[in-house]
């Protein structure tokens, strides 16, 4: 029997930035993934809390997916936009440090962010008709098999632990995808950065969330308090043994 070449794999991330997020694994050690159903499938979206940058670097090092993010377009435009998003509206309005003091901290901290930002390869979104943009690059990303991931939280008054709201900018991308004949399988997820816990509920198709003609609004909110109850449930840790 003739023997098959193995076609070599290309790398999804750029060599510099998977030795990055080698180097960071001391900061974001690898967190417990609780699944109430099964594992994220290839093509689908996932919802999470934000938890700063802890929830996102967890997904992206460990989930085992490749996963395609969105972020605000402010940080996805080069060093300047982003130090004034990250000054006043990160780190002022939702982390509530000193304006001044965050100006001066992010001086450094901007071209550190804007470089890792590029190596996440992010979808950027927009509040404006720009957004068909982010609906069109989500499409393309699920058509290859990669999930997106969304943070829709209202974060207005920082990261809490219960999310007092949710955008409803997803629930668009899945009606668009519904049109196309793909009914996105949906997770909802909740990241405890205490417990270093990642709690995934069980998929659920946008189909059965319009099943009754439900508005965009209320298909957030059904999500968002799902949200939240999986952030209130609790496990018991695993020790070494049991993950062994």
């Amino acid at each position: 029997m003739k023997k098959v070449k193995k076609e070599k794999q290309t790398p999804r991330r750029e060599w510099w930035f998977r030795g990055l997020l080698k180097l960071m694994k001391g900061r974001y050690p690898e967190p417990e993934f609780i699944y109430l159903g099964e594992k994220v499938q290839k093509g689908s979206l996932i919802l999470s809390n934000h938890e700063g940058t802890d929830a996102p670097l967890s997904l992206e090092m460990y989930l085992g997916e490749n996963v395609t993010m969105w972020g605000a377009h402010e940080m996805n435009e080069g060093v300047v936009n982003m130090y004034k998003y990250q000054t006043r509206v990160y780190y002022h309005e939702k982390k509530h440090w000193n304006l001044h003091l965050a100006r001066l901290f992010c001086l450094l901290a901007s071209p550190l962010t804007n470089m890792f930002y590029k190596g996440l390869d992010l979808i950027s979104t927009y509040r404006d008709h720009r957004f068909l943009k982010t609906i069109r690059e989500s499409i393309a990303a699920l058509k290859k098999g990669e999930s997106i991931v969304v943070f829709p939280e209202d974060s207005k008054n920082g990261y809490l632990p219960e999310l007092e709201g949710f955008f409803a900018g997803f629930v668009m991308l899945a009606e668009v995808c519904k049109k196309q004949g793909m009914d996105l399988q949906i997770y909802v997820s909740y990241f405890k950065k205490k417990e270093r816990q990642y709690i995934f509920d069980k998929p659920v198709a946008y189909s059965q969330l319009t099943a009754n003609g439900e508005t965009r609004e209320e298909v957030a909110k059904r999500l968002l308090d799902r949200c939240n109850e999986l952030g209130k449930m609790t496990f018991e840790k695993k020790t070494d043994d049991q993950a062994a």
